[in-house]
């Protein structure tokens, strides 16, 4: 933590939690805006279903990459360079996709958005642990979680309004005024976090041992595994929304509305009980409380989708409620991340952003396009998702100091 924290922020810790909010909600808004204008993206540019998937897989992959460097160039230049710089090439990224003129351009163009946009989720956890103290960042995680849990939600409603009433080039406009407004307000407002003294010298050898010890790690792995995998079984319901909302539960694009409102009112309900439990109820009963809503939410919906006719009704909620377990537990698990490696925490950042943004390019782009036909799939592949994180969790628990789960 920086020594010099009060004095850097001494306004409200909401509106700091908020700033880094708008950062870190950058990525997925990204993501949700353009979803309802794929197949008129796919018209207008002659593309074919897959060439439009693979948009949505550029991007990712763009983010996981330079999610390496990120971090790492943080714990070096200071966290407002790094965050400067990705704002402005997001921006710029940004009015490629909306001048593209082939799908080969709108591929570039967002990939390029992908490998500017984690720059601020990846820096914004690199500073709440710069200036809070464990339990007080476990609460500005939650507030951030809260905050990032809106862009889901509003962008898919912003992206078809401006589709329907304007054209898709209108979404990617929107976008760049977003980054061009994030720019300015980080220039005028973002403090700079990292103390002096814990800058870390940046050379290309220097990042490949830090990597290597990271990855040598495998409690380091495992939390990572924990925290981000999980996020997937709800995520590949987003990714699969054209098809799961229109053709298997037979919603309107009107009516897309409904999902978002389960799946962003869960995660926002479970980040403000998680910043309100901080203190309060061991990081480890919270962490296992998150996963058992997570695996009996899989489970019933599993049992659903064998036995009763699929239906909105009870699909929506119960991905609500997975959800609301994965935001419960997810503010804990990233702080234990952060805190394996205390004078690198941006590089530590950077690396699970990268393995999560790895997972969410895989399941973008090979476990979607197989299941996203088929609701019982879904479930299925939800579930194992769960699983994964699940199974990493009790595999690491008792590896970790008691200090930090007690």
């Amino acid at each position: 933590m920086n020594p010099d924290a009060a004095r850097l922020w001494p306004h409200a810790r909401w509106l700091l939690a908020a700033l880094l909010a708008s950062l870190a909600m950058l990525g997925p808004f990204s993501i949700d805006t353009y979803l309802p204008a794929f197949s008129g993206i796919g018209a207008s540019l002659d593309a074919t279903p897959v060439q439009m998937q693979q948009t949505l897989s550029a991007y990712l992959l763009g983010f996981a990459v330079m999610n390496l460097f990120h971090g790492a160039l943080s714990d070096s230049l200071g966290r407002r360079p790094v965050v400067l710089a990705g704002m402005a090439v997001f921006t710029v990224a940004s009015v490629g996709c909306a001048l593209s003129q082939s799908i080969g351009h709108l591929i570039f163009f967002r990939a390029l958005q992908g490998m500017s946009a984690g720059a601020g989720m990846v820096v914004s956890r690199a500073i709440i642990r710069d200036m809070f103290p464990p339990d007080e960042a476990q609460r500005v995680m939650a507030q951030v979680t809260i905050y990032f849990g809106v862009a889901p939600a509003i962008a898919p409603i912003i992206g078809g309004y401006l589709f329907v009433h304007l054209d898709w080039h209108a979404i990617f406009w929107f976008l760049a005024a977003i980054g061009l407004a994030l720019l300015v307000a980080m220039w005028r407002a973002l403090p700079e976090t990292l103390h002096a003294t814990q800058r870390q010298p940046f050379g290309l050898m220097e990042l490949l041992r830090g990597y290597r010890e990271l990855v040598g790690s495998a409690r380091f792995l495992a939390l990572v595994l924990a925290s981000g995998v999980p996020f997937n079984g709800m995520f590949l319901y987003v990714l699969s929304a054209p098809v799961f909302l229109g053709e298997l539960l037979g919603l309107g694009p009107t009516q897309y509305y409904r999902f978002f409102l389960c799946t962003i009112g869960g995660i926002m309900a479970g980040a403000w009980l998680s910043g309100r439990l901080a203190g309060r109820v061991k990081p480890k009963y919270q962490i296992r409380l998150g996963f058992v809503i997570m695996l009996a939410t899989s489970l019933t919906s599993l049992a659903a989708n064998l036995w009763l006719p699929l239906s909105a009704w009870w699909a929506l909620p119960l991905i609500g409620f997975f959800s609301f377990g994965w935001a419960l537990m997810v503010p804990v698990v990233t702080l234990l991340v952060l805190d394996q490696v205390p004078t690198r925490r941006g590089m530590a950042s950077s690396l699970q952003a990268c393995i999560a943004s790895a997972a969410n390019a895989v399941v973008a782009g090979v476990v979607a396009p197989l299941v996203m036909h088929s609701a019982l799939g879904l479930s299925i592949a939800s579930l194992s998702m769960m699983m994964v994180g699940l199974v990493a969790w009790l595999w690491v628990k008792p590896k970790l100091p008691a200090a930090a789960v007690l």
